[in-house]
């Protein structure tokens, strides 16, 4: 700010005073020159506040002059600068090199480092600069640090920058001819492999007769005449690890593998003539095919390679998909599969699977498939790898519609619960119409829901049908009197346009309302559609007489009745009934809640009905009536959990800012969802209140009724079994209990793998996000002040701190975040 002003030449009015003149001076000259300086020190003024925040504009903008703001605020803010040179020291003092950035790089951000130092008015000599870059470098610059160390003639930083640059390059010179070199000598191990059998019956042909010597080159030394087995110097590492499945890198080789084109990380274990089946290898990085026939897409490539634990390479021909079909009936769309000839073992990458969201749960000799807490598949253990029970791979010429996302996943069941039980053939019928995400059902899959709520009866014969939207309407009153609801309404009365069979339901106390209900309805209908009522059916029902007749005769529209004791000719509002008790019913009983809130699910009922295609119809009613076609992205599965944000004038400052609701539908004349408050901890919302809200998380496969009323019925029948039993001392074994121990292996699929410490966060293979979450951190608590640096009081000890590394996982197990926490560590906290 103050470069700004002096280019301004606006900087001297924040030093000097400003000139005075008399009440009684009547000079011109210097009255000229006070309204300059005032103009001046305005602009200046309002050049300083304007560069300030709106916070501190309110706070600061009613001072008078350009230099008593200049002075109030160098006050405020150099007193709070005071620890900024010991955050600056610490940052130097903690500063290491490590291997994976280049070493020019971080010598550079040290030069960054020592400039904020000598910025603060800090002397650091030349000969300290280069004696601290060269204490800093890396483990693996160990021999040439001591080089360095040892060299009487004093370096200056210049010499240094130059010296660790060549050297630099020297290293990235040899790692590039090393890579080429075992890229050659994996082609040879390659071809020698294939020969094995051969080599071994001439092994043993020599051994039975005259012994050659070998002519080969050692792959443990790189020295000729002798084979690997019979080297006499220490093994390099490269066998140790031919029984495991996650290859471990040799730490002895100085190459950078991030520099490598490497695709997947596999063991020679694969190498094994097994082309249809698949294995889940949690240590290979990419899916890996052998057969293109298997893709379902595919993409030819070039000048890539496949990098195996023995060193040896593969070519990639080829990138795509494949579909697999599970023995459990489920489909997964495997993405960006590697097409590698020479594998002969099909792998599922595990590492890919857990990104996707899917979860591997491994048990003794088999492991569970799942997502979303739904089962996809299993498989068991052979031979030491883990085999996916596959019970085909689909072709392409036999899958025409592939879902576009990452995995193929969709179930036809989670969106027969979205649309309230629907019956399947009208879950095929909107697929067919390309209105809901592709999906395949198994036709022996029955909905036992709705096996135990819906029961059909036999079809009366069709009659003609109108043409016209309102040329007939149907209307029945449905009972259910004998379950009030929470508003006190014990009856519903539907109107059906024969035309589009767009339906609208109307809630009554009494059956005397009906009239009422239908003036309503006629009213609504005859102003949205610009035309009226011709014709109205119902049965003989009292609330059908007298009144009602009158009515519809003043307004013109002829009123049908059936014949008596013949509800069958009133049959499209009874079958409207009936599908609209049979899906309440449904509703309620799949999601655990009381039938008080039948009137929730019977209008969620009618809601989803209007969108579903009637028989002989292609279109939906609500497309006929409104003349748009409906969207379904919004539909969710009724009764499950919600976690609905609190209003904003209701939200605590400490305390969690949502509570645990249900959903019971969708609001009549908004776009929000309805929800019933389960638990709460808001003292202005009560649970068991009804309220409306767009803001909200849903969780379609946790029923928090019906967990509870199960919970309820398992703890009632477990109370009776434990009074039935008699209160005798059983009679108890003299052996000594042995604590049962599923083994080391166990441990390894429970243990969480999230680091402990800073040192194993920046060496793993998420190094970047967990860097990158620290500093975030860092920045934070600098920017919030959280702590002053001051200097530590006699006879007092600090106490330590600790990071807290945790991954930050969205609703079906992929990871959201990384985050990164710097604690004290308070238990050490002595009084």
């Amino acid at each position: 700010m103050l470069f700004y002003l002096t280019t301004l030449s606006l900087s001297r009015f924040l030093t000097k005073e400003p000139p005075v003149v008399t009440e009684g001076d009547t000079d011109t000259q210097r009255r000229t020159a006070v309204d300059a300086w005032n103009h001046s020190d305005f602009l200046c003024r309002n050049y300083i506040l304007n560069s300030l925040d709106d916070v501190l504009y309110g706070v600061y903008c009613s001072v008078k002059t350009a230099k008593e703001l200049w002075n109030s605020l160098e006050k405020k803010y150099k007193t709070e600068d005071a620890g900024v040179k010991k955050f600056v020291v610490g940052k130097f003092l903690d500063y290491k090199m490590v291997d994976a950035k280049s070493v020019m790089s971080q010598v550079q951000e040290i030069q960054i480092i020592i400039h904020d130092l000598l910025a603060e008015g800090m002397e650091i000599n030349e000969p300290f600069q280069v004696a601290t870059i060269i204490e800093k470098l890396s483990q693996m610059w160990r021999d040439f640090k001591n080089y360095l160390k040892h060299k009487r003639k004093e370096m200056t930083l210049e010499e240094l920058i130059v010296r660790l640059r060549i050297e630099e390059d020297s290293r990235t010179s040899y790692a590039k001819t090393y890579k080429k070199a075992m890229e050659a000598e994996a082609k040879a191990n390659l071809t020698e492999s294939s020969n094995a059998k051969k080599r071994k019956r001439s092994f043993n042909e020599n051994k039975r007769g005259t012994t050659k010597k070998f002519k080969g080159t050692c792959y443990n030394c790189g020295k000729p005449n002798h084979m690997a087995k019979d080297c006499r110097l220490p093994k390099n590492g490269k066998s140790q690890n031919r029984g495991q499945a996650n290859v471990v890198q040799d730490r002895s080789v100085p190459i950078d593998l991030s520099e490598i084109d490497l695709s997947a990380v596999v063991f020679e274990a694969n190498l094994v003539d097994n082309p249809r089946e698949w294995w889940v290898d949690t240590g290979a990085t990419s899916h890996i095919c052998s057969e293109k026939g298997m893709f379902s897409s595919y993409t030819a490539v070039s000048d890539r390679k496949l990098y195996m634990g023995n060193s040896t390479t593969s070519d990639v021909v080829g990138i795509g998909n494949v579909v697999l079909k599970m023995t459990s009936g489920k489909e997964v769309n495997l993405k960006d599969v590697l097409h590698v000839p020479d594998i002969r073992k099909n792998l599922v990458s595990g590492s890919q699977l857990s990104k996707a969201g899917f979860r591997l749960v491994f048990e003794s000799d088999k492991f569970v498939l799942t997502k979303g807490g739904i089962f996809v598949g299993k498989g068991y253990q052979h031979n030491g790898l883990f085999k996916l029970n596959v019970m085909n791979v689909i072709r392409p010429e036999a899958k025409n519609k592939i879902n576009n996302s990452f995995y193929l996943i969709e179930i036809s069941n989670l969106w027969h619960e979205r649309l309230g039980h629907v019956n399947f053939n009208m879950l095929q019928r909107l697929d067919n119409l390309n209105v809901l995400p592709a999906f395949k059902r198994n036709p022996q899959e029955k909905c036992e829901i709705c096996v135990e709520t819906k029961l059909a009866k036999a079809p009366f014969h069709s009659v003609t049908r109108s043409t016209k939207p309102l040329e007939l309407i149907h209307t029945d009153v449905c009972d259910l009197k004998l379950v009030q609801s929470r508003g006190g309404k014990r009856y519903f009365i539907t109107f059906i346009d024969d035309c589009t069979r767009y339906c609208y339901i109307y809630l009554l106390r009494s059956k005397d309302e009906a009239i009422e209900a239908f003036t309503k309805y006629k009213n609504e209908v005859e102003n949205q559609l610009t035309s009226k009522i011709k014709m109205i059916r119902s049965d003989r029902g009292g609330e059908y007489v007298a009144p009602f007749e009158e009515f519809c005769s003043n307004s013109g529209i002829i009123h049908q009745t059936t014949a008596p004791y013949s509800p069958q000719s009133n049959g499209v509002a009874e079958r409207k009934n009936r599908t609209l008790k049979e899906m309440m019913n449904a509703l309620l009983t799949n999601s655990g809640l009381p039938q008080n809130l039948w009137v929730e699910a019977i209008l969620t009922a009618n809601h989803i009905l209007n969108k579903i295609p009637h028989k002989g119809k292609d279109e939906t009613p609500y497309e006929l009536w409104k003349g748009r076609k409906p969207s379904y992205k919004y539909l969710k599965v009724w009764g499950c959990l919600a976690k609905v944000e609190v209003p904003k004038l209701k939200q605590v400052k400490i305390g969690p800012k949502t509570i645990d609701c249900v959903f019971i539908g969708y609001a009549l004349n908004s776009s929000a969802y309805r929800f019933l408050v389960h638990k709460t901890e808001i003292s202005d919302i009560s649970e068991g209140t009804i309220l409306e809200s767009r803001n909200a998380v849903l969780f379609e496969y946790k029923f928090p009724c019906k967990e509870k009323k199960e919970s309820s019925t398992k703890r009632a029948y477990e109370t009776t079994i434990e009074s039935s039993e008699t209160n005798d001392e059983p009679r108890r074994s003299k052996r000594a209990r042995i604590e049962k121990s599923f083994g080391p292996e166990f441990i390894t699929y429970i243990l969480d793998d999230e680091p402990q410490t800073i040192q194993e966060a920046l060496s793993n293979p998420e190094a970047h996000f967990w860097k990158e979450a620290i500093l975030d951190e860092i920045d934070s608590i600098m920017h919030n002040h959280t702590w002053e640096l001051t200097d530590l009081p006699p006879g007092c000890k600090p106490l330590g701190c600790k990071w807290i590394l945790k991954r930050k996982y969205k609703e079906y197990g992929s990871i959201d975040k990384y985050k990164a926490r710097l604690v004290a560590k308070g238990f050490r906290q002595k009084e």
